[in-house]
């Protein structure tokens, strides 16, 4: 395990140059445009990264972003990949452990979701104070190799409350309004049924999505601090008559991702 991380680590830090970041981001599905800010980037797309899973997804770049964001070091993921496009979820833990080896100590985590709340529709931000795990997706399952974590991490406060704080003070002085709430992850790629979205609210959910709960677990478990934000591109399945589609997903989340991306862009300037 620790061999593999070594090797896609090492080859990212050779591309890197004079840039040594400590907060690491991970763009959802339309929120790419979170990258075109960062200033003097090195653009790293994964195919040139041996051991890298590639996206697939439409709305989803492919690749990395180094450069400066508000005058900090990031390293910015721009398109993530997911469970449902067939990676495994060693895969998926390859890329942030990575991160982990990279030095990053903070990551920050974006999605497209849908909203549990008829109260809280596209267009606006969640961010999220918790999660629900319902993909059968695990990429803490198998060996564990004690060098990169705990064989059994704790998850009592997966997403960061101090980061969370920093988030609604940066989103006040910006203007943006942030709901928090609950995230439940399906597997994908299918949207949810009406008596899927029933059954969430009963759980506690809030919105529902395809993806950050891996990356949450995999980062809490190497040890760092996550900070998850939602952006709501529709009302779930039975709460609108409106059919949902890939299409409307992104086109939601690029309006909605501008408010995001102002307030993330004065926040990491306070981790």
């Amino acid at each position: 395990m620790s061999d593999m991380i070594d090797q896609v680590a090492m080859q990212i830090k050779s591309k890197i140059g004079k840039y040594n970041p400590k907060i690491g981001l991970i763009l959802g599905s339309g929120l790419g445009g979170m990258a075109e800010v960062i200033k003097d980037p090195i653009v790293i797309p994964y195919e040139e990264i041996e051991g890298f899973p590639h996206s697939t997804v439409a709305g989803h770049a492919g690749q990395l972003v180094v450069g400066k964001l508000n005058g900090v070091d990031v390293l910015c993921m721009q398109g993530r990949v997911h469970f449902y496009e067939g990676h495994s979820p060693a895969i998926l833990a390859l890329v942030v452990r990575s991160y982990a080896r990279l030095g990053i100590e903070t990551m920050i985590l974006t999605n497209a979701a849908g909203s549990l709340n008829i109260d809280m529709g596209p267009g606006s931000l969640m961010c999220i104070s918790d999660h629900i795990n319902l993909s059968g997706c695990n990429p803490l399952i198998g060996p564990n190799d004690e060098k990169v974590g705990p064989r059994f991490p704790d998850m009592s406060e997966a997403y960061d409350a101090n980061l969370r704080k920093k988030l609604f003070v940066a989103a006040e002085q910006e203007g943006v309004i942030i709901n928090t709430g609950v995230y439940v992850m399906t597997s994908g790629p299918n949207f949810e049924t009406p008596a899927e979205v029933r059954m969430f609210k009963m759980l506690g959910g809030d919105a529902v999505g395809m993806s950050t709960v891996p990356e949450t677990m995999v980062a809490v478990h190497a040890g760092m601090k996550v900070l998850g934000v939602s952006v709501i591109t529709n009302l779930g399945a039975g709460l609108t008559a409106d059919k949902m589609t890939h299409e409307e997903t992104i086109t939601q989340a690029n309006e909605a991702g501008k408010k995001l991306q102002k307030v993330l862009t004065r926040l990491v300037k306070e981790i």
